[in-house]
This record gives structure tokens, sequence and C-alpha cells, in this order.
């Protein structure tokens, strides 16, 4: 086995996913655009986007982090617009988008265009709320477009199922087509409502931070795998024991969390960034197979396709929004009166990616029959042009719609004011529980390092104030930037004649080792107090 390409791959990806932190583009869509240009480079390996590999290893590990990184609690305030948009808007793309291929495209059945309206119906919203946090993009929005990504590839993944047996001649009906997604989101949620509590036990009881790591690794694969093999849901799997783990995630020893989220957010750069890139690497397989429809038809097809993508989420996400609010008094009670700009955010903000392209590769040659399955290259085409259409277009334009729109952002002035009253709430509490301990003769401490827990203490308990304090006039720093940089100049001075003694021979490397972790840890400690 060559490993060169994928060697390649993920080297030259990270490359254009670290320049993108340069420039004001956001990763995704330079990704996507590097691998366009760079399809037809001579030399550069055919990169074949397999379903078999992107389906259960690259989606489960993206899905997890997603699902860790979002509020469980803030999914369940928005419970409402999250399941409209992953559940009922992708149903209805997936029906309004077949339906006008097959009335677009000539001879082409309409089992045959409900596979495509499938393929396409999920938006892949990594993108988006990429652009979200770049631009501050009201939290609630931002928690919209998150969550309609954790659910709605399940949804797809289900339709496209069902719209493939009646394609392939496996005599599907809307009964069984109702059945099959009740029983695989059904399923789905309760094999993630069975994993949960015991891998949080484990996570919970493991002590070595090695076996740890390894689990939460193994995590997303194992709740995907288990789904999939009694034909559930391995995507909602993923997401309710993610989410289950990432509310739990304080119960976890501090070390293992550490070292978590250095692992799980290198985990997927490298995914990610591997993901888009391979998204424009698929050009030149996409119209080697394209055949028959070559030329002026398909381009025509392929910007009908993307007008009625486009056009179908607006239709959905207007009424999803309003109409509601119409007929319940509860609704209108509990909400405030949403304006016309947030919903068009997020109608605007269906941007289609890997997991289109994924399913659509999965599409068998042949039916049941033997017969060419219809219109299995123009599909290909068709998803590819309307995920590149998307994510160059879209994802191009929504930082400037937004601040066209002018959408009020995330107040950072009454975060660090909720942030530092938390913080001193929870300052008394250890104050008190740090008195009651120093009562107790068993704990006797002398007075100097009874001082610095003191000490320590009210550090933390004045650093989110200081970042609400006036800059300094001469660096502009303010006084928490200013002590955290001292600490870190502090820190590399001591590993500095730690290096030294160790190649003086006076001390040797294992305990060099020892001695510079404890200063890493102490540096990563004093980073996370005073860091946002």
């Amino acid at each position: 086995m060559d490993v060169m390409p994928l060697l390649l791959l993920v080297a030259g990806s990270a490359v254009v996913a670290g320049a993108a932190r340069r420039t004001p583009v956001p990763a995704p869509l330079l990704l996507v655009a590097a691998g366009l240009a760079i399809s037809y480079v001579p030399g550069v390996p055919d990169y074949h986007l397999d379903p078999h590999v992107v389906l259960p290893l690259i989606l489960p590990p993206l899905l997890h982090l997603a699902a860790i990184d979002s509020s469980y609690l803030d999914l369940r305030a928005q419970l409402r617009p999250v399941a409209l948009l992953s559940v009922g808007y992708v149903l209805f793309a997936t029906v309004a988008v077949g339906w006008a291929v097959h009335l677009i495209v000539p001879d082409l059945p309409l089992t045959a265009a409900l596979v495509l309206g499938a393929v396409v119906a999920p938006p892949d919203a990594v993108a988006a709320t990429a652009v979200a946090r770049r631009v501050g993009l009201p939290s609630r929005i931002t928690t919209i477009l998150q969550g309609e990504s954790l659910v709605n590839d399940a949804t797809a993944i289900t339709a496209y199922r069902v719209a493939l047996a009646a394609a392939v001649g496996e005599g599907a009906t809307w009964a069984g087509g109702i059945r099959e997604f009740l029983l695989a989101a059904i399923g789905g949620i309760g094999i993630g409502l069975v994993l949960m509590v015991p891998i949080h036990w484990l996570r919970i009881h493991l002590k070595e931070a090695l076996l740890q790591n390894t689990l939460s690794l193994l995590i997303p694969f194992v709740a995907y795998a288990v789904a999939e093999q009694v034909h559930a849901s391995g995507v909602l799997a993923v997401v309710v024991v993610a989410l289950y783990l990432g509310h739990r995630a304080w119960q976890v020893d501090f070390a293992t969390r550490l070292q978590e989220d250095a692992v799980w957010k290198m985990v997927a750069f490298v995914l990610e960034s591997a993901v888009f890139a391979l998204i424009g690497l698929q050009l030149p397989v996409v119209l080697r197979e394209l055949g028959e429809f070559e030329g002026g038809s398909a381009l025509w097809y392929a910007v009908a396709v993307f007008l009625v993508v486009v056009v179908a989420r607006f239709v959905w996400v207007f009424p999803a929004t309003y109409l509601p609010r119409l007929l319940s008094a509860r609704i209108r009670e509990r909400e405030e009166d949403p304006t016309w700009k947030a919903p068009f955010i997020i109608s605007w903000a269906g941007m289609r990616g890997v997991v289109s392209l994924a399913i659509a590769f999965s599409i068998p040659v042949t039916t049941h029959h033997g017969e060419p399955f219809p219109g299995r290259n123009l599909i290909l085409f068709l998803t590819f042009t309307t995920v590149i259409g998307t994510l160059v277009l879209q994802g191009l334009t929504l930082p400037a719609l937004i601040r066209l729109l002018r959408l009020p952002g995330r107040d950072t002035q009454a975060e660090t004011l909720a942030e530092a009253n938390a913080q001193a709430q929870a300052s008394r509490a250890a104050e008190q529980c740090l008195d009651e301990l120093l009562a107790d003769e068993r704990n006797a401490l002398p007075e100097p390092l009874a001082d610095r827990l003191r000490a320590v203490l009210e550090r933390r308990r004045n650093a989110v104030w200081e970042r609400l304090g006036q800059a300094n006039p001469i660096t502009g720093e303010t006084a928490d930037d200013t002590y955290r940089r001292l600490s870190r100049e502090m820190i590399g001075a001591e590993r500095e004649v730690f290096v030294r003694l160790r190649d003086a021979r006076y001390i040797d490397d294992e305990m060099l080792r020892s001695l510079l972790r404890r200063l890493d840890l102490e540096e990563a400690a004093a980073y996370r107090e005073t860091h946002t």
C-alpha cells in the first residue's frame, strides 16, 4: 500500500489550513479552492472519495467533537428550530429537490431524482459555524446551526436509503420508509442512551491518562459501529453519547481533560483540513465519470439544481420560524419576536459538504435487475457542483452579508461580567473551604504556604475583573496580559537553567523531563487561569 498520497494529502491540507488563519477567507473555502486548483497539477495522485472510509471513519470523530463542544442546555433550549431544520427541512429538501430535478432532467426517474434530493439535502455547518464564530454571530443562531449539523446527517442518510431502495427495485413504500426512519432514529438514540452511562463510568474510574485518552478516541467509532450493526442511526448514537459526555466532562480528572483537549483539537484540525481538500480533489473523478451528460446541458442542470437547493431552504426556514409563533400563544409568550434577519442568515448558511459527496459515491453502479443505475454519473456531477457552489458562493458572501445586516454580536462585556461574578461566587466557596480545612490540625501548614494558597485564589478572582480594566498606556496590555507574559518569561528562565544543568551533566535527561513537565503544567495552569 502506497502511503505517500495520504501523507501528501494530510501535510498539504494542514499547510493550507494554517495559511488560511492569516487570511480573511475561512479555512474550509480555501481548502476547497486549493483542492480544485491542485487536482489538475501533473503528478498529483488520483484521490477517490470512498464512502466506506468517510462515513464510518471520518464522520464519527467530527460529529463527536462537535457535540462535545456544543452545549446540551443550549441545544435543549433551541430544540424546536433545531428539529425543524435537521428533520423537517431535510425531508422537505429531499422531496422538493427530487421533484424539481425529475421535471428538469428528461428521462430521469422520480426515484433516482429523490436519491439526489436526499444526497444534497443535509447542509454541512462546519464552514458556517466557523464563519459564525469569526464574525461574532449571536449565540442563538450559532447554536441552531450547530444543532442542525449534528442531526441532519442521520435524517439524510435514512432518507437516502429509502429512496435508493425504491430506485434499485426493492419495492420500497411510504409506510416502509417511515418505519425505517423511525427505527433508525429511535434505535440510534436508544443505543446512545445505553452506551453513554457505562462509557462515562469508565472515563471516571480509569486512572491511567493514556488509557483514558485511548478510550476517548475509540468512543465515537464504537457508538457508530454498534448502532449501524443493528441498522440504527450511527450518527444519532455518536451525538447522544458525546452530548452526555460533554455535559459531564467536569467529573473527569483534570489531566485527562487537558490531554483530551489537545488530542481532539489535533484530530479535528487534520480531519477537517483533509476532508475539505478532498472535496476539491474530486473534480477529475466527477468529470471523468460524467459520460453522456457532458456539455451545456450538464451545466444548465447544475445551475438549476443549485438554485432549487438555495431557494428550498428559504421556502422552509421562514415559515418554520414564524408559523409556530402564529399557532402557539405559549411560544409567543416565551420567546422574543424574531426579526427577518436571523432566518435570512440561517437560510443562506446552508452550505453542503463531504457527507453529501460520500453518500453520492455510495450509489451502486447497477440496480437489482442488473441494469445501470439511472443517471448515476449525473447525480455525482450535480452533487459535486452543488457542494462547490454552496461552499464558494454562500461561504464567501456570508461574512459580508452578516456585516451588511448588522446583526447584534456577542456582548463580550456582559459575558465577562457574568464570568467575573461566577468566579467571585466560586472563590468565596473556596475561601470558606480553605478556612475549614486549615482549622483542622491534620491540615496544618506553615503560614507562608497557607498564604500562597490564598494568593492563588485571590489572583484567580481578580484575573477576570482585570480584563475589564484600563490597558497599559505603554504596551497596550491589560494587567491580565502582563501577568501572563511575565509568568511565561519567568518559567522560560527556569527552563533555560534546567537545560544548562543537563548539558553540564549535573542532572540527567530523566530528571530534566520531570522538571520540564512540572513547568509545563504550571505554564498551562497560568494560561488557563487568565485565558478567555
